[in-house]
C-alpha cells in the first residue's frame, strides 16, 4: 500500500482494514460514556484528508455524540493561531460538563449570527480541523486520529470542493499549514492512523484503513 507522502506525513504500518465499531472501541474505552463529561477525540491532518467524511461516519457510529469544526472557531482569525480560543470556548467547557454556547471573536466582529453550540450530556465531541491535536491542546484531548492522505490528492480535493478560483487561498494556506504540522507533529501524539486515501482492499461502507504511528520513524522529505 502506497502511503509515502508528497511532504509531511508519517511512517505508519502494518495498514489493515478494520470496522468503524473496531475504530470506536480503539478510541474509546470498554467503560463508555463518563458521567460528569464527554470524551473529546480530535480529528487533526491535512486541509482535503478526508477528515470531514470521517467525522460524519464517527457521528453516525456513536448516537448522540456531537462534532466541532476548528474551521468555525477560527473563521475570520488567524489560519492556525486560534488554539486559545478553542480551549477557553469549547474545550475547557466541556471538561466541566458544561453546554456550549460559544461566539468566537471573529463571528462577533463580523456580525455572524449565530454560534458554536452543543447542549450538555454528549457523550463524545469529535474536535475536527487541522490542528485540533496540537501539542497546546493536548492537554485536554483524551484520543486522537491522524487523518493520512498525500498531498497531491489532499490539494486536488481542495479544488474539486472549492474550484480553482480559491487557488491562491489554498496556496497561502498550503505555506503555513506543511510548517506548523511539521514543527508540531500531532501523528506522533495520535491513538490511531487512518488512511484518507486507502487503496488496500476493504468495505467503504462499514470500514476504515488504519494504522498504528510509528512515533520514532517520522523523517519528513
Amino acid at each position: 500500500m502506497d502511503m509515502k507522502p508528497e511532504v509531511g506525513q508519517p511512517d505508519a504500518g502494518p495498514w489493515q482494514a478494520q470496522s468503524l465499531k473496531g475504530l470506536v472501541r480503539r478510541l474509546l474505552p470498554a467503560a463508555g460514556q463518563r458521567p460528569d463529561r464527554p470524551w473529546i477525540v480530535a480529528v487533526d491532518g491535512r486541509s482535503g484528508s478526508g477528515k470531514t467524511t470521517l467525522v460524519d461516519r464517527l457521528l453516525a457510529q456513536v448516537p448522540d455524540s456531537a462534532a466541532v469544526h476548528t474551521d468555525d472557531v477560527a473563521w475570520h482569525l488567524s489560519f492556525f493561531d486560534w488554539a486559545d480560543e478553542l480551549r477557553a470556548g469549547v474545550l475547557e467547557p466541556l471538561l466541566k460538563g458544561e453546554a456550549i454556547y460559544y461566539r468566537p471573536p471573529g463571528w462577533v466582529a463580523r456580525e455572524r449570527p449565530g454560534a458554536i453550540a452543543l447542549p450538555a450530556g454528549r457523550p463524545v465531541v469529535w474536535v475536527e480541523g487541522s490542528g485540533s491535536s496540537r501539542q497546546a491542546l493536548s492537554d485536554l484531548i483524551d484520543r486522537s486520529i491522524w487523518v493520512q492522505c498525500d498531498n497531491l490528492e489532499a490539494r486536488r480535493r481542495l479544488l474539486a470542493r472549492d474550484g480553482q478560483e480559491e487557488g491562491d487561498l489554498h496556496r497561502e494556506w498550503e505555506e503555513q499549514e506543511i510548517p506548523f504540522l511539521l514543527e508540531d507533529r500531532p501523528w506522533e501524539r495520535a491513538t490511531v492512523i487512518v488512511a484518507g486515501r486507502p487503496t488496500l482492499q476493504h468495505d467503504p461502507k462499514t470500514q476504515v484503513v488504519t494504522a498504528q504511528p510509528t512515533p520514532a520513524c517520522t523523517e519528513i522529505t
